[in-house]
């Protein structure tokens, strides 16, 4: 067995150096064609192995399902064109050397080119070639290189864009790095491809109008030497040479054309992976009124009186077979899905009944859920164009990015119990919004200053209760004159679920997140994470932590402060809300950041020195709830510090209410859903390096 995979292996070896110099020594035969003298046996053999070569690229260009797949056509091209002109020297050569003596001087080919197949007739065979060479020259050749030059120059033209496509995909995650780099090559070698094959047009070109030349140059030079050197008659000279060079002419021209037919089916097929004659079946006779009727209109020629009625009967005739064949197979090819699906469906009604209950049919709820009536369908629909779904993707990703944790995904389902143009959001299996929008409409939102009113459904933009009008879309240009904002359907729908996402983020993270989030920050600080849970606070306290800076709209993505301040006062104390404090206090420059920016003046609302006394004695003596404020107080407090929100929400400044450490979780929760706009500070919260300047003082 070793002795025979090593002749084996040899063979192979052997083999692939033959394949290897083949083109080389087709090149160095053509050229000693071209200069040394040839039997007209061998050259009997060549002719007849280049209208095998032409055959072979024919059929390969047919068969090919990609003109990728055949990326060495132009190479091949050009060696079978100078194949041929080669061939045409050296049977040049043979005819006025050898043509005095005999039709079958030049070879057997000739011969039988220039006899057999147009009759012997030498004006009959100078027509044919003519028309051969119109035909390949004006036709086919012109035609190709004509596509070839504006395919190559289009292919060119898109590279940037098919670029910027595949690093788009590959940044959306649609295809990984090996895909785009396969990608990249195909881009590459079309341009290649298309390029080269631009100029190998030209090869056919130039080789058409040499086959015009040589044959004009053959007749003359078989007068001159035929009558001069051989002693030959006019007319027989005539006959000799023009049937000679007629035969020579035409072997070069047949696959000359077949060559040119390959590169122009190569050319016009399109850059996928398809068999052409599938194709072409598919594009032209799926339809069966195509044939049907043109199955009438040859009926009705051949009735016509002087019409071949033989021809255009039976062709009539025929295609009205084919319909009524097409139209039966479509019947029968319905009528067997139909059956399919009735089957699959009574199949799985059997099978339901006997079916044991399991896990799978228990609805477990959804973290974050959406649904749907039916006319809002196609918004999450891909296969309709729908753009919610990249709208949802893109506010997860902001979200994350903003709250430093991943935002789980949003389950879509349709609800026909909804009105066909409600949509509803829910977290946890509650509902938290709810909403009924156009879907092919526009909603123009009044930011607060329009200069104009628009003709359309009002209604009120359901992520912030702004003043609405749902609108046509031809419309959207005029109402961007007037001063509104004008999204699409998807945009409302994706702008209300980020609303209420970051209204409620301390419910959208729970302990596996939190854990995530851990494991993450032990592999840049193993030390820092190291003991923490269990040893120092439960995992309970850490998530109850977390989940109180997000609901105050403080975001955990710096986790290594975060644990480095659970880590110190861990062992001090185990109240989640005295830890949240310590952490905002250790996080007062991104929470400063995040109100202010990077301003270093800090506008804020401060409460007068009589009001934060009584709060602070209302608090001891409730132990720190809101319930041991009086009504009336709360009610003004509340009135007082709303206006002082919205006199820093008209100015364009941010609504800040400074407060002692004792106040400021009261006041926050206090506030949180009657004014969100006001965040609450403690004193120690503010940064050493920014400057406080006091807008308002809310007294009693």
């Amino acid at each position: 067995m070793d002795l025979k995979a090593t002749f084996g292996s040899l063979y192979q070896n052997r083999l692939t150096h033959i394949k290897g110099i083949g083109t080389p020594l087709l090149v160095l035969a053509a050229l000693a064609m071209v200069t040394l003298p040839m039997p007209a046996v061998l050259l009997d053999m060549l002719f007849s192995f280049n209208i095998a070569l032409a055959l072979v690229v024919l059929l390969v260009a047919i068969y090919t399902l990609r003109p990728l797949d055949f990326a060495a056509f132009p190479t091949v091209l050009l060696v079978a064109t100078l194949l041929r002109l080669a061939l045409n020297v050296a049977s040049t050569r043979l005819v006025l050397l050898e043509g005095h003596n005999g039709p079958d001087s030049a070879g057997k080919v000739i011969e039988a080119f220039g006899s057999v197949v147009i009759g012997g007739n030498y004006a009959v065979g100078l027509v044919v070639f003519l028309i051969l060479v119109i035909i390949n020259f004006v036709v086919v050749t012109k035609g190709a290189g004509r596509i070839s030059e504006v395919s190559a120059r289009f292919t060119l033209d898109a590279m940037p864009g098919k670029q910027m496509a595949i690093d788009a995909d590959l940044n959306a995650g649609l295809i990984n790095q090996e895909q785009a780099r396969e990608r990249r090559a195909d881009v590459a070698r079309e341009a290649d491809f298309y390029g080269s094959m631009d100029g190998a047009s030209k090869f056919v070109k130039g080789d058409a109008v040499a086959g015009i030349l040589i044959l004009v140059i053959n007749i003359l030079g078989g007068f001159v030497i035929g009558m001069a050197q051989h002693g030959l008659s006019l007319s027989e000279a005539v006959e000799i040479y023009t049937l000679l060079t007629i035969g020579d002419g035409l072997v070069a021209q047949i696959p000359g054309l077949l060559l040119s037919i390959g590169a122009a089916i190569i050319i016009t097929r399109q850059n996928e992976s398809q068999k052409m004659g599938d194709e072409v079946a598919r594009q032209m006779f799926d339809n069966p009124k195509v044939l049907g009727i043109s199955a009438g209109v040859l009926f009705v020629m051949g009735l016509v009186p002087g019409m071949p009625h033989l021809a255009f009967l039976s062709l009539a005739l025929g295609l009205a077979g084919a319909t009524w064949w097409m139209m039966k197979k479509q019947r029968q090819a319905k009528a067997d899905a139909e059956v399919q699906e009735a089957k699959a469906n009574t199949e799985r009604l059997e099978s339901e009944p006997n079916k044991e209950l399991g896990w799978d049919d228990v609805n477990h709820v959804d973290i974050i859920g959406l649904e749907v009536g039916y006319r809002l369908i196609p918004l999450v629909d891909k296969g309709q164009s729908g753009e919610l779904l990249s709208r949802i993707k893109g506010v997860r990703k902001k979200l994350s990015q903003e709250f430093g944790f991943l935002i789980p995904p949003v389950h879509i389902r349709d609800n026909l119990d909804l009105g066909p143009s409600t949509y509803r959001i829910s977290l946890m299996g509650v509902v938290v919004g709810e909403a009924e929008i156009r879907h092919d409409g526009e909603l123009a939102i009044n930011p607060g200053q329009v200069f104009g009113k628009l003709e359309g459904q009002p209604t009120v933009d359901p992520a912030f209760g702004l003043e609405a009008v749902w609108v046509n879309p031809d419309q959207r240009d005029y109402a961007q004159t007037l001063g509104y904002t004008v999204v699409d359907a998807s945009t409302v729908v994706a702008t209300h679920l980020s609303q209420l996402l970051n209204n409620n983020a301390a419910q959208l993270l729970g302990y596996e997140e939190a854990q995530q989030l851990l494991d993450i920050l032990a592999k840049q600080s193993p030390k820092l994470v190291e003991g923490l849970v269990p040893d120092i606070l439960s995992l309970g306290v850490i998530v109850k932590v977390m989940q109180n800076l997000l609901n105050e709209g403080v975001p955990i993505r710096d986790t290594r402060t975060l644990v480095q301040t659970l880590v110190e006062y861990g062992p001090k104390s185990q109240d989640p809300d005295v830890l949240t404090a310590a952490c905002r206090i250790s996080m007062k420059r991104l929470i400063v950041q995040e109100i202010n920016g990077p301003e270093r003046e800090i506008p804020v609302v401060t409460l007068s020195p009589e009001l934060e006394q009584i709060l602070h004695q209302s608090l001891q003596a409730s132990n720190g709830e809101n319930s041991g404020l009086e009504p009336g107080l709360a009610e003004r407090l509340q009135k007082s510090l709303k206006e002082a929100a919205q006199k820093q929400e008209m100015v364009g400044e941010p609504a800040v209410l400074l407060t002692s450490g004792l106040l400021r979780t009261t006041l926050s929760r206090f506030v949180k859903h009657t004014i969100p706009a006001l965040r609450v500070l403690s004193y120690q919260e503010i940064p050493d390096d920014k400057q406080i300047k006091i807008v308002h003082s809310v007294g009693q």
